[in-house]
C-alpha cells in the first residue's frame, strides 16, 4: 500500500520599513566620469596633438560628474541603493548572530535610487593613482560637508525583524560608510551616519538638511563653491593657467 505525505510549502512574508540616515561625517560622491564610461565601453583611444594641448583636468565638469543625480522627485542628488546593500552587508562581518549571505538573500531595497539631502561642494584633493609606480594626481569629486537620505528595505520574517534591519543599517553607518574615503576602507572616515525610523518627525539635523532639496542643490551643481582653502588655491592656479592659454 502507498501512503502519500502532503507537504505545506508556506510562502515567506516580506515585511518593508523606511529608515531615515543622517550623516555623522562629510560624504564625499563618486560616480563614474561619461568620459571613463565611454573609455570603458570603446576603449581610450590616443590623443590628438590639439588634446594634448589641453589643461588635463576640467574640475566643474569633474565635479558635476561625480555627483549621483536623477531628472525628477524631491531631490537632484540620490545614491545607489544597492551600494547601502553592500554596506549592510559588510557590517554583518562585524555584527554577531547574522551572516553576510543571510543579508544578500533576505533583505531587499526595492528603490534603484535613495534621496539625498544636502548642498554639494567642489573639492580637489592628491591622490595616488592605481598604477605600478602610484602616480599623483588631483581628484575633484562633490562633497557634502553635511547630508541626510532615506531609504526603504523589504525583509524576509521572521528570520529578519525590523529591530535587526534598524541595528545592521546602523553599524553600517558606524563602521562601513558610502561613498569615497568611507570608513570601511581605512584611510577615510567619510560616509558615516546615524540611523532613525523614517516615522520619527521630530530629528533635528534631518529637519534642517532637508531644506538643502532639488533647487538649492541645481543651484549649487550650476555654480560651485570650493569646500576648503586647498580647492579654492588649486582653482585660482587652474584660473591663470586658463588665462595664459586663452591669450
Amino acid at each position: 500500500m502507498t501512503t502519500t505525505t502532503n507537504v505545506e510549502i508556506k510562502r515567506l512574508n516580506q515585511v518593508e520599513v523606511t529608515l531615515r540616515m543622517v550623516g555623522t561625517t562629510p560624504l564625499y560622491f563618486n560616480s563614474m566620469s561619461a568620459k571613463t564610461k565611454r573609455d570603458l565601453l570603446i576603449g581610450g583611444g590616443k590623443k590628438t596633438a590639439a588634446e594634448k594641448k589641453q589643461i588635463k583636468h576640467n574640475p566643474e565638469q569633474e565635479f558635476k560628474d561625480s555627483l549621483y543625480k536623477k531628472s525628477y522627485g524631491e531631490t537632484l542628488l540620490c545614491f545607489p541603493a544597492p551600494g547601502i546593500k553592500q554596506a549592510m552587508a559588510t557590517a554583518a562581518l562585524e555584527t554577531d548572530g547574522i551572516k553576510k549571505t543571510t543579508v544578500n538573500r533576505l533583505l531587499f531595497l526595492p528603490e534603484q535610487y535613495v534621496n539625498v539631502w544636502g548642498t554639494p561642494y567642489l573639492k580637489m584633493d592628491i591622490v595616488r593613482s592605481a598604477d605600478i609606480n602610484k602616480t599623483p594626481d588631483v581628484r575633484t569629486r562633490g562633497y557634502l560637508p553635511r547630508w541626510c537620505a532615506e531609504v526603504r528595505l523589504r525583509f524576509i520574517a521572521p528570520a529578519l525583524s525590523t529591530f535587526d534591519v534598524t541595528s545592521l543599517l546602523s553599524n553600517a553607518g558606524t563602521i562601513v560608510g558610502i561613498g569615497d574615503f568611507r570608513q570601511e576602507k581605512g584611510r577615510g572616515s567619510f560616509g558615516c551616519f546615524d540611523v532613525f525610523d523614517g516615522k520619527n518627525k521630530n530629528i533635528p539635523e534631518w529637519k534642517d538638511i532637508v531644506k538643502e532639496s532639488r533647487e538649492a542643490q541645481q543651484h549649487a551643481v550650476d555654480y560651485p563653491i570650493c569646500a576648503d582653502p586647498e580647492t579654492e588655491e588649486l582653482m585660482e592656479m587652474m584660473g591663470i593657467e586658463r588665462q595664459k592659454r586663452a591669450a
